[in-house]
């Protein structure tokens, strides 16, 4: 089952981390960004194959020590057709690299929009007598903030295809609580979609673990909500981010896990690919820069969870 596979390469590198793939332009060294600017112009195709090289040093530096990667499709989608074409290439050499591909594209809609939209992300399109998968990512992130409509053509593709999906409960930014902490009877609203999120994944198969096809996205940035929904989701796996350049510190993901320190994986975006920055060798460290700092967040984590 697709997170056995995910919680498999966590056991086997002791690490329970993803790496964001969120480049915008800005976060690229600039000596890559002016080498494909003289071979492509001041162009999109100059943008995202300056993007592209990134993301490969970066894959190619964290895939003997980092289980995961999650490329945002915002900062791919900002480019154009270029851009989504560049983000198929790099979810391709994810895979090539023995990585497990979270795509994060938080969809929420319905009916056949979402069948449609699970067909490109975890699915197969029908070509007269062929069956052919779009981006084919391992996983995907959903807001299911409008029902089980949005949610339940998902699952059929995650148990089609041995794949799974994480759908939105208590997220890490500061505004959420306009939403989520608002009280919906006697339960505050992020408990409820909790309990939704545990609904839903009663209808799929549960892996060797002991978690079902649907993940929860739960923010490092609320350690006590945190640690109150593993325990009210004890057969969910949670995607965590928030953790670094947000606030996020080990100590509080520490909640995230079972007592086996499975469960669970932490994000961090910017804090790894922007590692170089700090270094003062104008990117030219940039792969070894993002290494140092995915090894230092494992190993911050690995002092108060055990990964076993």
């Amino acid at each position: 089952m697709s997170f056995d596979t995910l919680q498999s390469k966590i056991r086997s590198m002791k690490n329970p981390t993803v790496a964001g793939l969120d480049a915008r332009l800005e976060y690229v060294p600039a000596a890559i960004v002016q080498k494909q600017i003289e071979a492509y112009g001041e162009t999109r195709k100059a943008a995202v194959e300056a993007i592209f090289e990134f993301n490969c040093g970066l894959m190619d530096a964290l895939s003997d020590i980092v289980p995961a990667v999650k490329p945002q499709s915002a900062y791919y989608e900002n480019w154009g057709w270029e851009g989504m074409e560049m983000l198929e290439r790099t979810i391709r050499y994810a895979r090539s690299k023995g990585f497990f591909v979270i795509a994060d594209v938080k969809r929420g809609d319905i009916g056949s929009t979402a069948a449609a939209y699970s067909e490109a992300w975890l699915g197969k399109s029908q070509v007269g007598e062929e069956q052919i998968p779009g981006f084919d990512a391992d996983c995907v992130t959903l807001n299911g903030y409008m029902g089980s409509d949005a949610i339940k053509p998902f699952l059929k593709d995650a148990e089609a295809e041995d794949k799974c999906v994480f759908a939105l409960v208590r997220t890490s930014n500061p505004s959420a609580i306009e939403l989520q902490d608002m009280v919906a009877g006697d339960r505050v609203v992020y408990k409820v979609m909790g309990e939704l999120v545990d609904r839903w994944g009663k209808t799929t198969s549960v892996g060797e673990y002991g978690y079902n096809r649907v993940g929860a996205v739960i923010g490092a940035t609320y350690p006590s909500d945190l640690r109150q929904l593993r325990k009210m989701l004890p057969h969910t796996f949670f995607l965590v981010p928030g953790y670094g350049a947000q606030g996020g510190t080990a100590e509080d993901v520490h909640y995230a896990f079972d007592r086996y320190g499975r469960g669970a994986v932490i994000n961090a975006s910017r804090s790894i690919m922007c590692a170089w920055k700090k270094t003062g060798h104008n990117g030219e460290d940039y792969a070894q820069a993002a290494r140092d700092a995915a090894l230092e967040m494992r190993d911050a984590i690995r002092a108060v969870t055990p990964i076993l």
